[in-house]
C-alpha cells in the first residue's frame, strides 16, 4: 500500500487523499523538463502537485496548477503550502473550463495526462477520473494547448509507447511540432520502450532524441543516466 507521504529533498508530498500516488512518470517528467527563462507556468492534472513542486525547486516562474479533482486539489495546495516555494497557484477546474475562460498564455505547459481509453475501469470513481481519457481527451488537450500556449512556448508530457504515437500524429495536424524525444525502458535487458516524453513547440526545429534505462539488470539498481536526471529530488540519490 502507498505511503501517505513521498519526502523529496526539498519538498513532502502528502497523498493519502489522492487517487494517484507520486510515481515514476510523474518524476521522470518533472525532472526532464527544462523551464529556462518561463515566466508563467500550467501544468494540468497536477493531481499531488508533485510535477509544480518540481518545477518550482528550479524555476521562479508563477505556477498555475489546476486538477478536476476536488480532494486532489486541496491535497496539493496543502503540499504548496507547506514547501518553501510560494510561486505555485493551486485550482480546481478542469483544462476544457480554463481554456474556454482564460485569454492568458503560457511560456510551458506540462501534463502527466490521462490516457487509457479501452482498458477495465478502477472501481475507484476518482481513479478513474485521474487515469482514463474522456475526462481529458487527447483533442481537448491540444485544442486547449493551442489556445494557451505562447507562440514560442513549449509543451511537455509523457505517455506509453502506443499513446504516444497516436499523440504526435494528432499534434501534427494541430500544428505543434515534437522537437524533442526521451523514450524509456525500464531495465537494461528489455528492448520494450515503457514511455515517451515529449517536446513540442509551434515553430518546427532541430529534433533530438535519446533513450533513458531507469534499472540495470538488477533489480532495483539504477543506471547512471537515471541517477544524473532525478538527483536533485530523490532523497537517496
Amino acid at each position: 500500500m502507498p505511503n501517505a507521504s513521498f519526502a523529496f529533498k526539498q519538498f513532502v508530498i502528502h497523498q493519502d487523499k489522492c487517487a494517484m500516488k507520486v510515481n515514476t512518470d510523474a518524476v521522470l517528467l518533472g525532472a526532464w523538463v527544462s523551464p529556462n527563462g518561463s515566466r508563467n507556468i500550467l501544468d494540468i492534472g497536477t493531481g499531488t502537485g508533485v510535477i509544480a513542486l518540481m518545477l518550482a525547486q528550479k524555476s521562479k516562474a508563477r505556477i498555475l496548477a489546476i486538477d478536476i479533482d476536488k480532494e486532489a486539489t486541496e491535497q496539493a495546495r496543502l503540499n504548496a503550502e507547506q514547501s518553501i516555494f510560494r510561486n505555485i497557484e493551486v485550482a480546481n477546474l478542469s483544462f476544457q473550463d480554463l481554456a474556454a475562460t482564460s485569454q492568458e498564455q503560457f511560456d510551458l505547459i506540462v501534463t502527466n495526462p490521462p490516457y487509457f481509453t479501452d482498458s477495465l475501469k478502477s472501481q475507484n470513481q476518482t481513479r478513474t477520473v485521474a487515469r482514463h481519457n474522456e475526462f481529458l481527451s487527447f483533442e481537448d488537450l491540444l485544442n486547449g494547448v493551442k489556445k494557451m500556449l505562447h507562440e514560442k512556448g513549449k509543451f511537455y508530457l509523457i505517455l506509453p509507447t502506443k499513446e504516444a504515437g497516436i499523440f504526435r500524429e494528432m499534434a501534427k495536424q494541430k500544428g505543434l511540432y515534437l522537437s524533442k524525444l526521451l523514450r524509456v525502458r525500464t531495465r537494461a535487458d528489455s528492448e520494450t520502450e515503457k514511455r515517451h516524453l515529449m517536446l513540442f513547440e509551434f515553430k518546427q526545429t532541430e529534433f533530438s532524441e535519446s533513450t533513458l534505462v531507469i534499472e540495470t539488470e538488477q533489480p532495483l539498481k539504477y543506471t547512471k543516466e537515471y541517477i544524473e536526471l532525478t538527483k536533485e529530488y530523490y532523497l537517496n540519490f
